[in-house]
């Protein structure tokens, strides 16, 4: 933690800086309740973002995520899936790349 501020809160670094208000009072909830400090009902509701296919989809749930509002747990599995969609666009790009040099076109 840096020195708090003359007239404000103390500033956060590192991983506390990542947790938003909304994602502690999630987490004191579920503290409180005797709950794992993870949001488990969306995993009943369709596919989990880790195991959603690389594609179209993908991407949209990606861009329409607010990243303030996820668990650092959530948060290291956004990032897993938006490393799935770049390395299956980048074997899009090389195929198009090679069919184009082929002068397959």
């Amino acid at each position: 933690m840096k020195d708090p501020m003359p007239d404000g809160p103390m500033k956060a670094d590192g991983p506390l800086k990542a947790m938003s208000p909304g994602v502690v009072d999630f987490l004191f909830r579920q503290l409180v309740n005797g709950e794992p400090p993870e949001d488990v009902q969306w995993q009943r509701e369709g596919t989990v973002l880790v195991e959603q296919p690389p594609g179209a989809e993908l991407a949209r749930r990606l861009s329409e995520t607010d990243l303030d509002a996820l668990t650092p747990a959530e948060l290291f599995d956004y990032v897993r899936a938006a490393q799935r969609l770049g390395a299956w666009a980048d074997k899009l790009r090389e195929a198009a790349v090679e069919r184009y040099c082929a002068g397959r076109i």
